[in-house]
């Protein structure tokens, strides 16, 4: 510890060796303390590091910490921005307010069992080591624990933000507003200890109300990287001229891709013939995006650092420059393509008796929406005639087949509906409405399981590394939650048996279209683990597949790039094999890929799902006021949560909102019980709730009963009422199938 000078008050330089040598963040009070500056000295202090920093000699960093000028603290939160072909970790400042260049630190780390990925954030210890720097990482910090987004509003005279979150129950006073103004979305950076925590608005990012503001908070919040460095534009610029080399041509094939009416990426296509033994010849083609995305390069780190293309309403942030992703990659009508392709032999019973890979070019006969493809099959107009007798007939015939060796392996079968957002061309919401679920829909579905399947197995035949898609069987404690839930509803469910997909399929067919089966279709859902990547295999338990990789769509997925790459190694596909395989490093940190792009993928729904929560807030916005048909999706002790029915996003309706009486909560049921009347609100139930708030910032809406708030006590009850002289209290029966 530095001891107080002869002079009394330390030297600038004696504060710039001092704060460099500190082993944790010095700010004013400590040095005050490193050198026993009191009273009067604290004043004199603080003077003097203003001096330093106007000429220039300290900066500032988070949470007051100081360091020398284009210099690094000696602990300070660092994020992960990238890794390289060795496996080395490198990050960078979260903070950097310096005009010299971003320094990157090589990091080490302590253990490999949880290892960093990109996007975490750290706090180390940084060492200067020759010309580079080093970080010793002491431990992970949650995501933006200090950052806020939220709108700035005026009150009492001062600026408040209010946050963004729907849990959020408080505003934060701002302390620079750094010019924004009242009504303005910003990200903002919080200051102080609680009880006093202030923000200080560090970007302005616009008018949170405008609708493409919405994906645009999402992009924010979750920190998606939407620009590309110039050095990947200017490489895909340059990959966009290759020649396609010498490939297996099936420019002859009439092939053709189904997609969504307004996709603008093309990585799939698909043709069919009998083969006149009761089968048929298949090719599934997806774009190669290895052959224009090569290991190591720009475009590879790029794709790497996003993990894959995250989907909006009213706009796309690919995994690849738009030259690529939409166009080159692409797999146009009319346009040679290199693709690698899946040839399968496929028996009338559905099952794929061979496969074999190939790099191919080919020209798409046509591209054709899911819903024209549907008219087509039914005789109605969408298609060019000959295409629907030489192409989609065969495909629909072959898909049968597929689909009826699919009921034979019974996969888990949710068909949960998705909620698809129409905007009009300046991004207003025209309407919210479940996306409809076609035979065309599930013809892509079962080809593309197909050629995954085919790709895990030929990796495996060659002994070639994997990445698996992996979705585990259910734990017991989901089950035994499950197990209790079923019991409620009188749906017997026992935990001995073996647990497979069908013993969920058997649950759903003995309940039939009882009024609960959305609930049990989502509680299901809910006992099922969550899907990942990783290169040892265990199976995918929803699809009922013993091995199973991501073949499909390596223009929005990196996982799939991967499996290319792989394929290209095991079984020398040319061309360019050697520049574009699998490289050795590559196969190393297979694990932490996994690890690193499932988290990836995690972040891309949750970034979706926000995002369409606020679509549907601001659709509803106008109906505030309205009662409205409503479900409940969820109940814990605080009050219960209800969707709108067919149009989606959560609102809560607190359980002090219900009436006078005290309500019980029934974690094994998942219901509030009225201590008194017995009234019961349980999941499942549907009931007619008032809308009272929408707020299309947060996503967030609220309810209250029809009668307002304590209207429990006295109104026609909509939830169930319980006598309470029964032993099965709380329980309900479901309707007989016929």
């Amino acid at each position: 510890m530095p001891r107080k000078p002869p002079s009394g008050f330390p030297t600038e330089q004696q504060i710039i060796e001092f704060v460099q040598s500190s082993d944790k963040p010095a700010g004013k009070r400590e040095i005050a303390r490193a050198f026993g500056l009191k009273g009067q000295e604290k004043i004199q202090l603080k003077a003097m590091l203003k001096r330093m920093a106007d000429k220039g000699m300290i900066d500032k960093g988070a949470g007051q910490a100081i360091h020398k000028a284009d210099g690094l603290p000696r602990v300070t939160v660092l994020r992960i921005v990238s890794t390289d072909d060795d496996g080395d970790i490198w990050a960078e400042p979260e903070r950097w307010d310096s005009d010299a260049p971003v320094p990157k630190l090589r990091v080490k780390e302590r253990s490999r069992r949880q290892p960093l990925g990109v996007g975490d954030r750290v706090l180390a210890r940084t060492e200067e080591a020759g010309k580079g720097w080093i970080a010793h990482p002491m431990k992970k910090i949650a995501p933006a624990e200090d950052q806020l987004m939220g709108v700035i509003h005026e009150e009492g005279g001062k600026l408040w933000l209010k946050g963004l979150e729907k849990s959020n129950r408080r505003d934060f006073f701002v302390s620079d507003a750094n010019r924004a103004r009242p009504g303005d979305l910003v990200m903002a950076e919080k200051s102080g200890r609680p009880p006093r925590v202030s923000v200080r608005v560090t970007d302005i990012l616009g008018d949170p109300f405008e609708p493409r503001s919405f994906s645009l908070i999402a992009i924010h919040k979750h920190e998606i990287p939407v620009e590309f460095s110039e050095e990947a534009v200017a490489e895909a610029g340059r990959m966009a001229t290759l020649d396609l080399g010498g490939r297996e041509d099936l420019t002859h094939l009439p092939i053709v891709a189904i997609d969504p009416a307004d996709a603008r990426d093309h990585d799939d296509a698909f043709w069919a013939e009998p083969d006149g033994d009761g089968g048929w010849r298949v090719v599934v083609a997806i774009a190669d995006v290895s052959y224009y995305v090569r290991p190591g390069s720009a475009l590879d780190k790029e794709a790497r650092r996003r993990g894959n293309s995250v989907y909006f309403p009213d706009r796309v942030v690919p995994m690849l420059p738009e030259q690529l992703s939409a166009d080159i990659c692409s797999l146009k009508a009319g346009e040679d393509r290199a693709a690698l392709a899946c040839h399968m032999a496929i028996d009338g019973r559905g099952q794929v008796r061979s496969w074999r890979f190939a790099r191919v070019k080919l020209r798409i006969a046509a591209n054709i929406a899911y819903e024209n493809a549907q008219a087509a099959i039914e005789g109605r107009d969408g298609v060019e005639p000959a295409l629907v007798d030489s192409v989609l007939r065969p495909l629909w015939d072959c898909w049968e087949a597929l689909a009826s060796a699919r009921d034979k392996r019974a996969p888990l079968d949710l068909d949960l509906p998705e909620r698809r957002i129409e905007l009009d061309e300046t991004g207003r919401i025209l309407s919210v409405a479940p996306r409809e679920r076609l035979d065309a829909h599930r013809l892509v579905e079962e080809y593309m399981i197909a050629a995954n399947v085919a790709a895990a197995k030929a990796l495996e035949a060659k002994a070639a590394p994997v990445m698996y898609r992996l979705h585990e069987p259910p734990s017991r404690e989901k089950l035994v939650a499950l197990k209790e839930y079923l019991e409620s509803l009188d749906v017997p469910f026992a935990l001995g048996q073996v647990v497979t997909p069908d013993t969920f399929n058997r649950i759903l067919e003995r309940i039939g279209d009882s009024d609960f089966r959305p609930q049990v279709m989502e509680q299901i859902l809910r006992t099922q683990t969550q899907a990942y990547y990783a290169p040892r295999n265990a199976g995918h338990f929803g699809l009922a597949l013993g091995s199973y990789a991501h073949f499909t769509s390596p223009i929005r997925r990196y996982s799939d790039l991967l499996v290319h790459r792989a394929l290209v190694g095991a079984y020398r596909l040319e061309p360019d094999v050697a520049e574009t395989k699998l490289t050795g490093a590559e196969i190393e940190r297979m694990e932490a890929t996994g690890e690193a792009i499932s988290k990836l993928e995690r972040r891309a729904m949750e970034a979706e799902r926000d995002t369409v929560d606020r679509y549907v807030a601001a659709y509803l916005a106008e109906r505030v006021g309205e009662i409205l048909p409503a479900r409940i999706t969820g109940v814990q002790n605080f009050g219960f949560f209800a969707t709108v029915e067919g149009l989606g996003g959560d609102g809560l309706v607190p359980a002090r909102d219900l009436g006078r009486e005290y309500y019980r909560y029934d974690e094994r049921i998942h219901a509030l019980i009225g201590e008194d009347s017995g009234t019961r609100y349980a999941l499942g139930d549907r009931l007619e709730l008032r809308l009272v708030e929408a707020n299309p910032v947060s996503g967030g809406l609220r309810f209250e009963l029809p009668e307002g708030k304590g209207g429990g006590t006295s109104r026609t009850r909509t939830g169930r009422r319980d006598k309470a002289d029964r032993p099965d209290r709380g329980r309900r029966k479901p309707r007989r199938q016929r």
